[in-house]
């Protein structure tokens, strides 16, 4: 999206770097380096090539930009505003401070023109391959001769804290495997890290390390000189058939007479002094937050856009004039809308499901609702990290993305950080709902892409089996302990732990349908089915319900997954005895505890006496069996041993389950 100007290069760049200096030392915290340092990278990208329209930062063919160095925040907050989005110097001024637009790294949500949450290294890289792979995918389903409906790019900048992170090989490794032509990164190679020169822990042969990862390295570019990093554009664009990576050599603190090339620029304000010789040095002779005229008008990106995205919307009423079909679900698919039959469709799921009472670990239940829901949404996305075999998450009709790009399941190979940082960059492109899996235990390794899902409130669906020490064999190193408790801890994502294929079905539906992320907590055991009536089916989607009623409940007894199976043969044994017990199933615990207390209470009455069990650690369950309930849960690693013989060396029994209840004060037949 060329924008012409005559006013000079320098000048255009100079106004990232002041805008960002004084955005920083306003707040008097921030990172000045990066932008001073990318401004003359970002300067011939946002004005020469990117397409986007600040009036519409949704619009569906703009070209993706992510900062992966997300410290560098006054970097992206000055091009949005310089460029025309709704980014006003008030909000440049208030950097940092509560409730800004401008946060102290990238917010999704909060700021127009910011695709992801970026700050955690190397994640917005992955963010971008997952964009990146989405634009691919897309393109190949709904391109046609002559009209290339879906043809735009996903920029990077990163950084060498951004290539030092793991997750940077796991993803680029996988970039280069599904040859993402449309992917652009720029390495920001400025020799510096917070703990100064990087040459003493950072001496990697980046060019090679990409080269070796097939993809198309443009090496030695001065990321100051605008000939230089237009001509590598263009190389890139120019290749189509792999990802790109343009190491471009920058000076942090570009500018900054004492202080740029170290990493006295890097995190923190340059100083009041510093500023006033940085101004001198560049010939800047403007005051805080100053921009000239002509500089604003060279910035100005309102007109392009608008002609860019008016140009493309011709392009578009041609799509939609010959393949109206097409053109409507990629606009349904683009707008995050459920196909119209999609509420009558799932609940008929849901109740095959339920009237066929089958015996099934919910690993296969998840499968066999992967297959039925697949059927009813074209824009699913599964894959696993390696696992596809034991996660199930694959499905009959499936087409792998490494041999068909218009596929829908992708082998993320053992990359599980990268796989759940790459589905976040999935569903913030649009069009896609991605799922993958991979065992609970190994949640740890993607822990942060999995919060920054959280964060960012996408529409993604963690698929976690082997869900307790019930797995058996493979041990400890393998039995998830105090993983739910700890994903049930994030705010905003909801968990569920179905006990029986039903369970599985209502959770497919409510992840399906919201808004925010959702992890499903799979056995890989069989766990029996559970009778249900339409009335009570009905009510799992409230996180816990009532499974098997009592009219006066001494006891209640609430557990989740596989212990369910063993409440209800434990209230079996106490009603024999005379002991009213009422058993609650609470398959998704977030959500039951943001029911009304009027509904918590109806399904676990106060005045009960109060039991819950958990094969792992039962701290979640405090604040429903009170002060003076019970937990029956894991306080330790677990062992190798089959699984049944496991649930019974830790006390996960009937008898223990019984012997426990009896043991509350008050409580007779």
């Amino acid at each position: 999206m060329p924008t012409s100007s005559s006013v000079d290069h320098s000048l255009l760049a100079n106004a990232i770097r002041f805008l960002a200096i004084d955005a920083v030392e306003k707040a008097q915290s921030g990172h000045p380096g990066a932008p001073m340092g990318m401004a003359d990278i970002a300067t011939v990208l946002w004005r020469e090539f990117l397409q986007h329209n600040p009036a519409d930062p949704q619009w569906l063919n703009r070209d993706r930009f992510v900062l992966s160095n997300g410290h560098g925040s006054m970097l992206i907050y000055s091009l949005l505003h310089l460029t025309g989005y709704d980014v006003s110097l008030d909000d440049l001024k208030n950097f940092r401070t509560l409730n800004s637009k401008t946060a102290g790294h990238p917010e999704y949500g909060h700021c127009p023109g910011v695709e992801t949450t970026t700050g955690p290294l190397g994640q917005g890289l992955a963010n971008g391959v997952g964009m990146a792979l989405a634009q691919k995918t897309l393109a190949a389903q709904f391109n046609q001769p002559g009209h290339d409906i879906v043809d735009h790019y996903t920029y990077v900048f990163l950084g060498d804290g951004c290539l030092m992170e793991g997750i940077s090989h796991e993803v680029a490794s996988l970039a280069g495997r599904l040859q993402l032509g449309k992917l652009i990164c720029f390495y920001d190679d400025n020799n510096i890290s917070i703990d100064g020169e990087v040459g003493g822990w950072f001496a990697d042969d980046t060019p090679k390390r990409f080269e070796a990862y097939n993809w198309h390295v443009i090496a030695e570019v001065d990321g100051h000189d605008p000939e230089q990093i237009r001509h590598a554009i263009q190389a890139a664009q120019a290749n189509q058939q792999q990802a790109t990576l343009i190491c471009c050599r920058t000076k942090i603190g570009y500018g900054s007479p004492n202080k740029s090339e170290s990493a006295a620029s890097h995190g923190s304000p340059l100083g009041e002094q510093e500023v006033v010789a940085t101004r001198k040095a560049l010939s800047w002779p403007y005051q805080a937050f100053e921009i000239p005229t002509e500089v604003r008008a060279g910035w100005d990106g309102t007109q392009a856009g608008q002609q860019a995205q008016d140009q493309w919307q011709q392009r578009w009423q041609a799509y939609a004039d010959a393949y109206p079909v097409k053109a409507q679900e990629l606009q349904r698919r683009g707008a995050a809308q459920l196909p119209e039959n999609w509420a009558q469709a799932s609940q008929e799921v849901i109740k095959a499901i339920q009237t066929q009472q089958q015996a099934i670990a919910t690993r296969k239940a998840s499968q066999n609702c992967i297959k039925a829901f697949a059927a009813l949404l074209p824009e699913f996305l599964g894959g696993s990290a390696d696992l596809t075999g034991s996660n199930n998450t694959n499905w009959q009709d499936c087409t792998p993305l490494h041999e068909d790009p218009a596929g829908n399941y992708l082998y993320y190979g053992v990359r599980e950080f990268g796989m759940s940082a790459m589905m976040n960059g999935i569903a913030l492109h649009g069009g896609f709902l991605p799922f993958g899996g991979t065992f609970l235990v190994f949640m740890d390794y993607a822990r942060n892409a999995v919060r920054m899902a959280a964060l960012m409130q996408q529409r993604v669906v963690f698929v976690y089996t082997h869900d307790s020490i019930g797995l058996g064999e493979d041990g400890p190193t393998h039995q998830p302990v105090e993983h739910l408790a700890s994903l049930r801890a994030l705010p905003g994502m909801e968990s569920w732990r179905p006990c029986d294929g039903a369970e599985t079905a209502v959770a497919w539906q409510q992840a399906i349908e919201r808004q925010g992320p959702s992890a499903l907590i799979l056995s890989r055991q069989t766990l029996p089915a559970h009778a249900r009536s339409a009335k009570v089916l009905a009510q799992v989607s409230q996180g816990g319900y009532v499974l098997r009623a009592c009219d006066n409940p001494q006891l209640v007894l609430m557990a989740s997954g596989s212990e369910v199976a063993l409440i209800t043969a434990a209230a079996q044994q106490l009603e024999q005895v005379g002991i009213g017990v009422q058993v609650v199933s609470i398959p998704c615990l977030d959500r039951f505890l943001e029911q009304s207390k009027k509904v918590r209470d109806a399904i676990v009455p106060p005045h009960a006496h109060r039991l819950a069990v958990e094969a792992g650690i039962g701290i979640d369950w405090y604040p429903l069996v009170g002060e003076h309930g019970k937990v029956l849960c894991m306080t330790s690693f677990g062992a190798s041993a089959a699984g049944s013989e496991l649930f019974k060396h830790f006390g996960f029994t009937t008898e223990r389950v019984v012997a426990m209840a009896q043991e509350f004060e008050g409580l007779q037949p």
